[in-house]
């Protein structure tokens, strides 16, 4: 017989000055602990935390339906969660976390032996002056790849600050990723890109909004940066082959969170692969929590790629764990304890 308990966590930001306007402050974020009725001491954690305005879930609702589930939780069967995600990938990190024992093991890989796995850095959005300091303290860090959203400043802006940081380091030893967050429309996106080309950009992802296979398709087809899909795929449960068949992008950027858990994320990966679409995953602001358990679903795959694994770092009161990040690289160290205070 099992047992379930539902905890809140308001995770702060820290946001230094030169911030965008609204950008989030706060993230609500919520756990659930499955345990055995009879064996509360050993318990398995799970993490639901959706993003407003662009997780599938209707966060007003994510309270009830956490309600039902801690009542149900024995038989879930009739509860539907197809709609959200955020609370499919809570769940299923919660009962891999507990029958491993209850030791934040989700993936039994080289990731919790301490092999790291390489991360890009990534830069907010903000004011040209604050998003430069940003990317001068991740390269002093000792990052190859950084990872800068764009749209929310003046795009001249946006273009010195790339021009500034190829000026001073090469494609070879800069990898430069942007991420456009669908604010280009197709009368303007491949000017854009044309612009954004004589810097050497590894890709860009999301250049236009969701839902526009017809246009979508046209950009990857003839964009002179390489396409990834990022928000495209949330709204998509089914049709994952006919999705990469027509729109044929360069790379995908998986989001266990938003796509509704490890099982997901894994079709979407069985899926790129078979079409040789190269791929990373991405965490979607969790806590250590739930960074953690995509940090050892990352390392359940030979990775080619800079996983984007660095958010952790962004919270003032972050969750205590093993997890380190030490320049480019993120890791486990198992001489490290984590402290789950918060869910006695």
């Amino acid at each position: 017989m099992l047992s379930a308990k539902i905890y809140f966590h308001n995770l702060n930001f820290i946001l230094p000055s030169g911030t965008s306007r609204g950008i989030l402050k706060n993230k609500p974020t919520w756990f659930i602990k499955i345990f055995k009725t009879n064996s509360p001491e050993t318990f398995g954690i799970g993490e639901c935390g959706p993003i407003d305005g662009l997780s599938l879930d209707n966060v007003s609702e994510i309270p009830h339906k956490l309600k039902l589930i801690t009542e149900n939780i024995n038989d879930l069967s009739n509860i539907d969660l197809s709609l959200f995600p955020s609370i499919q990938f809570a769940l299923e990190n919660a009962f891999k976390d507990l029958d491993n024992g209850g030791k934040r093991i989700i993936f039994r890989n080289s990731f919790l032996k301490g092999f790291p796995i390489k991360i890009n850095g990534l830069i907010w959005m903000g004011s040209k002056e604050f998003m430069l300091t940003q990317v001068k303290k991740k390269l002093d860090e000792g990052f190859s790849c950084l990872k800068l959203k764009i749209g929310a400043i003046n795009f001249d802006d946006e273009i010195k600050i790339i021009e500034k940081i190829r000026n001073q380091f090469s494609s070879e030893i800069l990898e430069i990723r942007v991420d456009a967050n669908g604010a280009f429309n197709s009368k303007n996106v491949f000017d854009k890109l044309k612009q954004l080309d004589k810097f050497k950009i590894h890709s860009i992802e999301q250049p236009i909004g969701v839902s526009k296979w017809k246009e979508m398709r046209e950009i990857c087809k003839y964009s002179p940066i390489p396409i990834v899909l990022d928000e495209e795929l949330i709204h998509i449960k089914e049709k994952h082959q006919e999705l990469l068949d027509y729109i044929n992008p360069h790379y995908l950027v998986l989001k266990p969170t938003l796509l509704g858990g490890f099982k997901s994320t894994q079709k979407w990966i069985k899926t790129a692969n078979d079409n040789k679409t190269k791929w990373w995953i991405t965490s979607a602001l969790e806590s250590n929590i739930g960074l953690n358990a995509i940090s050892q679903l990352c390392a359940e795959y030979e990775l080619e790629l800079p996983q984007g694994l660095g958010t952790g770092q962004l919270f003032e009161n972050n969750i205590v764990s093993p997890l380190t990040v030490n320049g480019e690289k993120i890791s486990y160290q198992k001489n490290m304890k984590w402290d789950l205070s918060i869910f006695k």
